[in-house]
């Protein structure tokens, strides 16, 4: 027993160091993304996450829901996925979601396609791997961010952590998350339009 609770101990020592990293460049990495959004005229942003049922759908709906109102009309919000479309959110995620306002009863997944990345403006994905994967193989000139990048708090990691088969807590720590970093986009958004700073 002592031994398994040494080696759970020293793989969580493991993890925290393996994340070092993205903790200690988090303020740096976090202001040069919001200053590279605020140089763009934003007219399209795409949320992608990996199944386009939980953390991708909420977060467009939380970014549109954040914009300023002059740029709801103008900013065209997708989400879409890397696997198999036509799914809905689990009950989870739509019940997490109901309790922060959005509804995602009647969302259904859409796949990722060179097409969606490519003519969106801004491409934002949940993770460091899924930045690699849309600038490889979907849109090597868009401007790609990962969403935890603009976290306002201190972060354990990059990636939002994906709630997808977890309990409520995690939808709840997810989706909070999400909630503050679509927020710090709406402004970096909005500081990049003309029509909102005048």
């Amino acid at each position: 027993m002592a031994v398994s609770a040494s080696l759970a101990g020293a793989r969580r020592l493991l993890e925290r160091l393996r994340r070092l990293p993205d903790r200690v460049r988090h303020t740096r990495r976090r202001a040069t993304v919001t200053r590279e959004i605020g140089r763009w005229t934003l007219r399209s942003v795409l949320f992608v996450c990996h199944g386009n049922i939980c953390r991708s759908p909420f977060a467009a709906s939380a970014f549109q829901r954040a914009l300023p109102v002059p740029l709801r009309r103008r900013v065209r919000v997708k989400s879409v996925g890397f696997v198999e479309p036509g799914r809905p959110s689990p009950e989870r995620a739509i019940a997490a979601a109901a309790r922060r306002g959005i509804d995602l009863t009647a969302h259904r997944s859409t796949l990722l396609t060179r097409e969606a990345a490519r003519s969106s403006d801004l491409v934002v994905v949940m993770s460091p791997e899924q930045a690699a994967a849309v600038r490889a193989d979907f849109a090597r000139e868009s401007l790609v961010v990962v969403l935890g990048d603009l976290d306002p708090l201190p972060i354990e990691s990059r990636t939002i952590r994906d709630p997808w088969g977890c309990g409520d807590d995690v939808f709840e720590s997810s989706y909070a998350r999400i909630e503050r970093c679509v927020r710090a986009l709406a402004s970096a958004v909005a500081a990049g339009d003309e029509t909102v700073r005048r």
